[in-house]
């Protein structure tokens, strides 16, 4: 019987860096395909407009995959004439070099394989940081850490976006990756990534004990949580 009364711990494949081309990339192309379809990007660029962002801001993305949502954030910028410098950072070699391919005709986009809590990355190092479908993958204390990480290293904000943990998702997520893809690895950590994310409780549970008080928590379609995160 399916019990999402509490965050699930199991690993996911794709928590291996390791994984090859031929197993990475397809699931990267089906979450862009999700973004896309879902509103993921747009949900993204109005929290930007929201800051607001500004030409010269430096913006990460921190486990950015195959770098979808910095092509987004370009092709925004560029329409409204905003000068940015994005940066994503992964510590999948293959997805880095798959989101390099993928952005070549953005100059303004570049990549960093690193781990997100290593030293590469440096306090005040941006100005927006910005992670999507990305910190469920942390277990509660080293969630606590990331966001440590995300606030230090960003001089504005941070933006985190994450499922939200439902019966109606998971259920959705199950009949997605069963009928319209034949990867094991969307197969199973689709599914297992539901039960793995949040109900608001666990995210303000989370971010008092991250020490933050000035945060706004959203929900947005399609069972999502966006945490927007102020730097006084």
């Amino acid at each position: 019987m399916l019990n999402l009364s509490k965050r699930a711990t199991e690993p996911e494949i794709m928590d291996d860096f390791s994984l090859p081309e031929g197993e990475v990339v397809p699931v990267l192309k089906g979450l862009e395909k999700l973004n896309a379809l879902f509103g993921g990007h747009k949900t993204l660029v109005k929290a930007l407009k929201y800051i607001p962002v500004k030409s010269g801001y430096h913006i990460s993305d921190w486990g950015c995959g195959g770098g979808d949502a910095l092509r987004a954030i370009a092709q925004w910028a560029n329409k409204a004439n905003i000068k940015l410098q994005l940066t994503g950072v992964d510590a999948t070699a293959s997805a880095v070099e798959f989101a390099r391919v993928e952005a070549k005709a953005y100059p303004n986009i570049s990549f960093i394989l690193s781990d997100v809590m290593s030293d590469e990355l440096k306090p005040g190092q941006f100005d927006v940081v910005y992670s999507s479908l990305f910190s469920h993958h942390f277990a509660d204390d080293e969630w606590v850490a990331l966001v440590k990480k995300m606030v230090s290293c960003s001089k504005k904000a941070v933006i985190i976006t994450d499922l939200h943990r439902h019966w109606l998702l998971y259920y959705a997520v199950v009949f997605i990756a069963y009928t319209f893809t034949k990867s094991k690895m969307a197969r199973f950590d689709g599914p297992l990534s539901v039960r793995r994310s949040f109900k608001k409780h666990d995210l303000v549970n989370l971010l008092h004990q991250s020490g933050l008080t000035n945060y706004k928590i959203t929900w947005k379609w399609a069972f999502r949580w966006q945490v927007l995160i102020y730097k006084s």
